[in-house]
């Protein structure tokens, strides 16, 4: 009986090393490219605000998570998105092809997120980065980014990722 549970123990630790090995390459290989002056590109919240990454990002770490209306892995990641949002941490969100800015917005109002929001109805933003798949995570931090990870991600994995900016 000893035996056999040392057996799946060790078993267990061998799959979640692959796992986690098989995870950061998928991280790697999708990882986004930033397009040149990436920090100083400006951008247009719904609700009007001029932004660009370099400020948002010059005193904290900065997550900026692509999303669309249509993707289903979304639907468990912006939650959390917005959780975070209202834990005061410092969240951007671009809507990747997800309609038109009343679209989006009303979206937004009827799940109760109030995160900000910058509409990419053409793809235009994310196409610059190079995102591929959605959602896409990227954390940056005095205008650099910092971390890239794609598909679902916990609550805990995005509070880690904002607390490695600020020591790596």
């Amino acid at each position: 009986m000893k035996s056999r549970l040392l057996r799946w123990i060790r078993e267990g630790i061998i799959l979640m090393i692959l796992l986690a090995v098989v995870m950061l390459a998928m991280d790697w290989w999708r990882a986004p490219i930033a397009p040149p002056s990436f920090e100083s590109m400006s951008l247009q919240t719904l609700d009007g605000q001029t932004v660009t990454l370099e400020t948002l990002s010059a005193d904290k770490p900065l997550l900026v998570y692509f999303w669309a209306s249509w993707c289903g892995v979304c639907r468990f990641t912006t939650p959390d998105i917005a959780k975070l949002y209202d834990e005061d941490n410092n969240v951007m969100t671009i809507a990747l092809r997800s309609g038109k800015d009343d679209e989006v917005m009303s979206g937004l109002i009827r799940k109760g997120y109030t995160f900000p929001v910058v509409n990419d109805p053409h793809g235009i933003i994310s196409q610059s980065f190079q995102i591929s798949v959605t959602p896409t995570l990227l954390v940056f931090y005095k205008g650099q980014i910092i971390s890239t990870t794609s598909g679902w991600t916990s609550y805990w994995g995005m509070k880690l990722r904002l607390w490695w900016a600020t020591v790596a």
